[in-house]
C-alpha cells in the first residue's frame, strides 16, 4: 500500500518481485518518486532515491521516456510525461462508472446533485455525476479540470495531505480566484485544511461559482485522493441543509471506500 512519508510524498515499494516483474517494479518506483518531488529530478536523484544503480536508473528511464510516461527536459533532468495523462483520465472514467450507483442512491436522498473527484497533478478532476432531480441544478461536466483551492472537492482531498505537500502544489498551481469568496492565500487556506480536518467535511460556499453551495467528504484510504460531494443552489441549500447531508455523505464515501479496496490488488 502507498503511504505518506513526513514530507508528503508517496512511495510505492511492491515486496519481493523478481525477474521481468522486478524491472516493472522497478519502473513504477520511479514513477512515484517523481511524481512525490512534485518538480523535474535529475538521473542520480532518481539513483540514490530508489536505491538502484546509476546504469539501471539510466536503461529504465530510456524506456519510460521511449514510450511518453517520462520527458526530457533540455537540463537533461526528466518530468512526468503526458501519456500519464490518459492512463489517469481512463482509470478515473472506469472508477467512475463503478461508483455511478451510489452516486444516484446519495443524489436521491439529497436531493441535489452529486459529483466524484480525483486529484490529478495538481488539480481536480470531475470523473462522475449523479444529477439532482430539480429541473434548476448545478451541472459539472465530467472530465472537467479545476484549481483544488476554490473547490469543496479539491478542499476535501488536500486535506488529506500534509501541509508541506498542499504548499508545494499550491506553489506550482497558483490560487486564482474564481469568485470574491475564493481563498487566494496560502496560510488562510492551510488554516481552513485544519478546520476541514477537525470536522472531516469540506464546504464550498460560493468560493468556485456564486449563488452555489457544496459539502464534500474525502473517500477514505482511495488510491489516489479522492472526494465525493453534494452541491445546489444556494437559495436551496443553506448551511443547516448541508450538515444534514452528512449521514448520508459519509455513508457514500464509506462505500465507496470499500469498493475501491475491493477493485484493488
Amino acid at each position: 500500500m502507498a503511504t505518506h512519508d513526513d514530507a508528503g510524498d508517496v512511495h510505492a515499494r511492491p515486496p519481493g518481485a523478481t525477474g521481468g516483474v522486478q524491472s516493472v517494479s522497478r519502473a513504477l518506483e520511479l514513477l512515484d518518486l517523481m511524481a512525490g518531488a512534485g518538480t523535474d529530478v535529475s538521473l542520480s536523484e532518481l539513483a540514490e532515491g530508489t536505491g538502484m544503480a546509476a546504469a539501471t536508473t539510466h536503461r529504465l528511464m530510456r524506456t519510460l521516456l521511449a514510450h511518453g510516461y517520462v520527458r526530457q527536459l533540455p537540463s537533461r533532468r526528466y518530468g512526468l510525461g503526458p501519456a500519464l495523462i490518459r492512463l489517469g483520465e481512463q482509470a478515473g472514467l472506469h472508477l467512475g462508472a463503478a461508483a455511478r450507483p451510489h452516486l444516484d442512491d446519495l443524489a436521491a436522498q439529497a436531493g441535489e446533485t452529486v459529483n466524484l473527484a480525483m486529484l490529478d497533478q495538481d488539480m481536480v478532476v470531475y470523473v462522475a455525476q449523479a444529477a439532482s432531480r430539480h429541473s434548476m441544478r448545478m451541472f459539472t461536466e465530467v472530465g472537467r479540470r479545476v484549481h483544488a483551492h476554490s473547490t469543496g472537492v479539491g478542499k476535501a482531498v488536500l486535506a488529506e495531505l500534509p501541509d508541506a505537500a498542499v504548499l508545494r502544489l499550491l506553489e506550482r498551481a497558483g490560487m486564482p480566484p474564481a469568485t470574491e469568496h475564493t481563498i487566494t492565500g496560502p496560510e488562510e487556506f492551510l488554516t481552513e485544511l485544519g478546520t476541514i480536518r477537525s470536522r472531516g467535511f469540506a464546504i464550498d460556499d460560493g468560493e468556485q461559482e456564486v449563488g452555489v453551495r457544496c459539502v464534500a467528504m474525502a473517500v477514505p484510504e482511495a488510491p489516489t485522493p479522492t472526494a465525493v460531494s453534494v452541491s445546489g443552489p444556494a437559495a436551496r441549500l443553506d448551511l443547516a441543509g448541508l450538515e444534514a447531508l452528512l449521514p448520508a455523505l459519509r455513508r457514500t464515501a464509506g462505500v465507496l471506500a470499500e469498493l475501491y479496496a475491493t477493485e484493488g490488488p
